[in-house]
């Protein structure tokens, strides 16, 4: 049988050139046999040449180079006894005085008779200068009382016990560990004569405050959203979920940024095979620096080609916290006030957060009318190109007389006239974003009013283009997926340019092709138009209409969660209860 799918990938997509072997002329079993002892004798002599080589290198050097390099860094990087080794490591490292940021402290610890020298480092700006003070340096300054032993280890013991009252303090035996610490808001503490030194987390950097959401925003609902910090980021989401199962999984990305990253689950939902595919991305990412969750939505999705999103980026706890609920992943990042929230389908572009704080019969008109804004916003455009130029037949003769009667002192045909008002739409739109304050909204009316008015009057455009172009570019504003409404703004100017090309013919093959692309498509394992294709439980009825919240007794079936059950059959016990002593039926105690 034919197969359409796979000849339409040969067709489409770049296949490498397979590799062809050389030309080799092969020698006779004649000069095989007359060139076997030589060979022979040849292998032997290259093979005394090499162990004489290594065992003179050994004799000389003692090891190999890098080996002996290798155990050299080991060396440097374990914390000595000795104060003034470890202090100029320090220095060196944090190339003090250069760097003017870096403060070295050293002090004092007063112990009876005997005076212990020791250092603290940290980097000022990024600590609490009170911390410092109060729970550590007027400790080991000041309060300090030891109890000298013969054992050197207890002393790093009973300092950490019993001197420091800091909640967040370790010990450590690297200076790479120290470093890490400084480098993130913490600080080091040395001390001589014991071979160990403490790190302490004592951040103190300035940060925004919990504010509302600026990209998601919802009448009804709460108002709380993510900020740049870390902790406040998983405390807002453990705030909503108060679950001993919600996991929290810390991990570094970067080899210079060393950027912290958060991995979100709950143990009992999440599908064991999803969390750790998500840890293997994280981990096998070898980048200098990523600060952004958008940096890091590129590094770790299965098609970056794709033009709409794999991954939902959200800054409202709220909506992380629902998702954690049915079985996904959420990525959090410091620095980003956005979460990355993993696998998704497509059907999440028309799901907002408001979906869930109001009644069922009004989130589902709103989801149909962004199915109807998703089209308006691809495909309107095209669709006028293909009536006008090729199928005058499916309008109304006093539509189309109207319609040409208004380009006819049009000097474009219609694709220069829609691309002309298409390229100036994103203009005004993308100098209203970059425009900072309340100008830019402003420059957007008054810019889109004045050029609308202007190229009419002009006869650039023709009046039923300008409202095309003003529908298409509300159809966009209404999709609450920002980088879905993106991709379907770029895949807007294909679809112009086939109906331009064949009419209806091209918006169709256009269409099919990228309902190919998306089918093939997956989001960490999870087919991108589930549950439609493949088609499983559910389905329409809870991906694109809501169901009463008290029939949602099912968590997406596509997720194949450890536990399936969101709530019980019956979960309002009080109707039940209530129809017992009335005799009515009820919703739920039909379906029982």
């Amino acid at each position: 049988m034919f197969d359409v799918k796979n000849t339409l990938a040969n067709l489409l997509f770049f296949k490498e050139p397979e590799k062809t072997e050389p030309f080799i002329l092969k020698e006779t079993h004649k000069e095989v046999e007359l060139n076997n002892g030589e060979d022979e004798h040849t292998r032997k002599e290259e093979c005394k040449k090499k162990k004489s080589e290594g065992s003179l290198l050994g004799k000389i050097f003692g090891s190999k180079p890098d080996e002996k390099k290798e155990q050299k860094e080991n060396q440097e990087s374990d914390i000595s006894k000795n104060l003034s080794e470890n202090l100029g490591y320090i220095k060196k490292k944090f190339s003090v005085p250069n760097n003017g940021d870096v403060v070295i402290r050293e002090f004092d610890i007063v112990v009876k008779d005997k005076v212990i020298a020791a250092f603290m480092v940290f980097i000022d700006g990024m600590v609490d200068r009170n911390i410092i003070n109060g729970n550590i340096l007027e400790p080991l300054m000041v309060l300090s009382n030891l109890d000298i032993k013969s054992n050197e280890s207890d002393i790093a013991q009973y300092i950490k016990s019993h001197i420091l009252p800091h909640n967040q303090m370790k010990e450590v035996k690297q200076h790479q560990d120290v470093i890490d610490e400084v480098n993130f808001g913490g600080c080091g503490i040395y001390i001589d004569g014991i071979d160990v030194a403490f790190a302490a987390d004592v951040k103190g950097w300035q940060q925004r405050a919990v504010e509302r959401p600026n990209t998601e925003l919802v009448i009804r609902g709460p108002q709380e959203g993510f900020n740049e910090g870390l902790r406040s980021n998983t405390s807002l989401i453990r705030k909503r979920l108060r679950d001993e199962n919600l996991i929290v999984e810390n991990i570094k990305i970067g080899k210079r940024s060393k950027t912290p990253c958060s991995i979100l689950y709950i143990k009992d939902i999440a599908n064991d095979s999803l969390v750790k595919e998500v840890r293997k991305r994280l981990e096998n990412i070898n980048v200098d620096h990523i600060l952004d969750t958008g940096e890091l939505e590129q590094f770790v999705e299965d098609n970056p080609f794709l033009p709409t999103p794999q991954l939902v980026a959200t800054e409202r706890p709220d909506r992380v916290a629902s998702m954690l609920t049915e079985g996904r992943v959420a990525i959090i990042m410091s620095g980003s006030p956005f979460a990355l929230v993993v696998p998704i389908t497509n059907n999440d572009f028309i799901h907002a957060a408001e979906d869930t704080y109001i009644r069922f019969p009004y989130s589902n008109l709103l989801r149909f009318i962004r199915i109807f804004a998703v089209f308006m916003s691809l495909l309107l455009p095209g669709v006028y190109i293909a009536i006008t130029n090729y199928h005058h037949e499916m309008i109304p003769t006093d539509l189309l007389l109207a319609i040409a009667s208004a380009r006819e002192k049009v000097p474009f045909p219609s694709i220069i006239e829609i691309l002309i008002m298409e390229l100036s739409f994103e203009l005004i739109r993308e100098a209203g974003i970059r425009i900072p304050g309340p100008i830019g909204p402003t420059l957007g009316i008054i810019g889109a009013l004045i050029l609308g008015q202007a190229a009419v009057a002009a006869n650039i455009v023709s009046p039923i283009l300008i409202i095309i172009v003003a529908v298409t570019g509300i159809g966009s504003f209404a999709i609450p997926n920002f980088s879905a409404a993106f991709a379907f703004r770029i895949l807007r100017f294909g679809f112009i340019f086939l109906a331009a090309l064949a009419g209806f013919l091209g918006i169709t093959t256009g269409l099919f092709l990228l309902g190919v692309w998306l089918v093939n498509a997956k989001s960490f394992g999870v087919p991108y138009v589930s549950p439609f294709a493949p088609r499983t439980a559910g389905g329409f009825r809870e991906e694109i209409l809501k169901a009463p919240i008290w029939k949602q007794e099912k968590r997406p079936d596509y997720m194949n969660t450890k536990n399936d059950e969101r709530q019980p059959k019956i979960s309002r016990a009080w109707a039940k209860h209530n129809n017992k002593k009335t005799g009515k039926g009820e919703g739920e105690n039909e379906d029982k």
